[in-house]
């Protein structure tokens, strides 16, 4: 299904919508590369995306939300950290992985304590995610394999069945993801470097004439 990139679309949202509602998977563009997307609170829709993907289950899989406060309400309480590199990064290419909220108990993969969310710097897929919660989002492609920047080659990837909107290529540089549950680490740069990620996640300093 095309539609003009960057931009929302009430077609393509409504079909998206009833697809994931009805636990199916869909391949979605974002402000980095192609995902195919599914529910998160729903099990076997996330089951269903680790399957096509050959994804180990030890692997994680973050989730996409339609801004901080949809990702707040699944974070364990924010840090100051947290919160500045929300400010500074969010809509955007940094995946943030923290602690989970006790009692969350969506699997996807790797540690059940923690959640790795991003919002995207895209319209539709914010707009998605609003309308049927957190998405589950991975790299449309097999695992290994290179990320896919295509629509064309999304549809053929993990099976011609799945809903594929098209919004063209796309810039195949995926998200810089930071674990901050134990203070900083840089898991993958992405189009953001460790230097400019810990400036902004770390205190601002004082200096020598504040508080004179």
């Amino acid at each position: 299904m095309p539609i003009v990139p960057g931009q929302p679309s009430a077609p393509a949202l409504a079909v998206l919508i009833a697809c994931l509602d009805a636990g199916g998977l869909a391949v979605v563009p974002t402000d980095t590369v192609y995902g195919i997307a599914a529910r998160a609170e729903d099990a076997d829709a996330v089951a269903e995306l680790y399957r096509r993907k050959h994804r180990d289950p030890s692997v994680p899989t973050a989730v996409l939300v339609a801004d901080a406060a949809q990702a707040e309400r699944w974070w364990a309480p924010a840090s100051a950290g947290r919160q500045r590199l929300i400010a500074r990064y969010w809509p955007g290419p940094l995946t943030i992985v923290d602690r989970r909220r006790t009692g969350i108990d969506w699997d996807l993969g790797g540690d059940p304590s923690s959640l790795g969310a991003r919002c995207p710097d895209y319209p539709l897929v914010r707009a998605l995610a609003t309308e049927v919660g957190p998405l589950a989002v991975s790299s449309a492609n097999r695992s290994g394999d290179a990320p896919i920047v295509s629509a064309e080659h999304a549809a053929t990837s993990l099976g011609s069945d799945l809903l594929v909107i098209d919004a063209g290529p796309l810039s195949g540089v995926a998200s810089a993801v930071v674990d901050l549950r134990d203070g900083f680490r840089l898991r993958r740069p992405g189009p953001l470097s460790e230097a400019e990620l810990r400036a902004a996640w770390e205190p601002p300093t004082m200096s020598s004439t504040e508080g004179k």
